[in-house]
């Protein structure tokens, strides 16, 4: 333990990028009450960013999208970074992933394009600090909750971490070897379990859905991505008595294009789900 609960300015935001928001392992215990788990999309990234500079896994930390943030510094601290691979520069040199780093007041870091993978995870020393709702940081941008007023970054924000019981310059650096890194691709196959559903679709359409490449449409998000290829045929009609949705579910509407529902996905659903993608391969889907 690394911190204590008062708040001090970690970073200004210069730049917001395309979409960066605070997150955690997400909002746990509360989908009976119709709300979603949020958090990180790539769970394991977050966990392993957190953990480089000394903090609870679950611990806050900035999810970036595609297109990350320019920071300002504003105290010493020790930050990591996780995820895709962005093209990362702190004061106009390159910034490594993986690993942690003492950076100073002061200090420029800009997180450009993203070169490989979609989500990078950028985690400082004590934590993000903001609010806990109903026992999470996570953003839930559709519900406008949690994070920084339910909202992804804006220029000027102001963002704290928990204040350090120890020096920075005190905090151990880390990195993660490399043989445990990720190796992300624009092309991925992912494991699953069938059902809870599939037996409303004929043998063609689980042949079809367990043989075929689809891409992921433009048309996703933090809640589900939806994917275009090959229609996956029913033997029943898509619609089914509403029911929940874990993680990772397959939806299949009646169209026959696959909805892949992710972090910020509603809590029940009408679609019959064809099959869920396993826990451990959730990340590989959330950098594409």
């Amino acid at each position: 333990m690394i911190a204590n609960k008062d708040p001090f300015p970690v970073f200004e935001v210069l730049e917001p990028g395309v979409l960066t928001t605070i997150q955690d392992l997400g909002r746990f215990g509360c989908q009976k009450y119709g709300v979603p788990v949020s958090g990180a999309m790539d769970d394991f990234s977050l966990k392993v960013a957190n953990l480089l500079v000394g903090n609870d896994s679950n611990a806050a930390a900035l999810e970036i999208t595609g297109l990350g943030p320019k920071l300002k510094v504003l105290n010493d601290t020790v930050l990591s970074l996780s995820g895709a691979d962005f093209n990362v520069a702190l004061d106009e040199k390159p910034f490594r992933g993986w690993r942690s780093v003492r950076v100073r007041k002061g200090s420029i870091i800009w997180i450009k394009e993203a070169r490989r993978g979609f989500r990078g995870y950028l985690a400082a020393a004590g934590g993000i600090e903001v609010p806990r709702v109903l026992g999470s940081r996570s953003t839930y941008l559709t519900g406008k909750m949690g994070g920084l007023d339910g909202r992804s970054l804006r220029k000027g924000d102001i963002i704290n971490s928990s204040s350090l019981l120890v020096s920075s310059a005190r905090i151990p650096l880390r990195f993660l070897p490399e043989e445990y890194i990720p190796v992300f691709s624009s092309r991925v196959e992912v494991r699953v379990i069938m059902g809870p559903q599939d037996d409303r679709f004929d043998d063609e359409g689980i042949k079809t859905f367990l043989n075929s490449w689809y891409v992921v449409s433009l048309n996703s998000d933090r809640t589900a991505y939806r994917l275009t290829g090959p229609k996956i045929a029913h033997r029943q009609k898509a619609d089914i008595i509403t029911d929940a949705i874990p993680q990772g579910a397959i939806q299949v509407p009646g169209d026959g294009q696959p909805i892949v529902m992710m972090a910020d996905r509603p809590t029940t659903g009408g679609y019959a789900k064809i099959a869920c993608v396993i826990a451990p391969d959730i990340p590989r889907i959330a950098q594409l």
